[in-house]
């Protein structure tokens, strides 16, 4: 097939798919004589399995070291090895992102207990104060309605 009916077999842009070839992910093409790109019935399941990997957070070079030179040669452990490695990436991530929005939350929590008496500016140094004094913050407690802002 001609790279037009793969990249609308694909959803990919045909300068994606060509990106792809040159940085040696997609090696199935041959060269017609007229000097068209041609793709065998394969070259849609490798596309499709880099932009699930891409999007389950994979990079360009973790690709092409997974993607055997042959579909028909997967080595299965290796193939796991990554996979797993992969999942041990993102449960790191959501534990860093789950600590941000803690520590996001906790300062929304401290600007949002504004005394009545301070202004907006004596309220940011009161927050600042506490954040470079090291203090432990509580437990992010979400205010209700009567909540004053910063």
């Amino acid at each position: 097939m001609k790279i037009g009916e793969l990249a609308q077999r694909t959803g990919l842009a045909a300068s994606r798919i060509r990106f792809y070839e040159s940085i040696g992910l997609l090696k199935l093409v041959e060269r017609q004589a007229n000097g068209y790109r041609s793709y065998p019935e394969q070259a849609v399941m490798v596309l499709n399995l880099i932009t699930t990997a891409q999007q389950a957070g994979f990079s360009l070079d973790e690709l092409r070291t997974l993607l055997p030179q042959d579909l028909s040669q997967w080595q299965h452990g290796k193939l796991l090895n990554t996979l797993q490695a992969k999942v041990k990436d993102i449960e790191a991530l959501e534990q860093r992102l789950a600590q941000s929005k803690t520590h996001l939350l906790a300062l929304i929590d401290e600007i949002e207990s504004k005394p009545d008496d301070l202004d907006c500016a004596a309220n940011a140094r009161r927050v600042l104060s506490k954040m470079n004094l090291g203090e432990p913050s509580e437990a992010p407690k979400r205010a209700g309605k009567n909540s004053k802002r910063a």
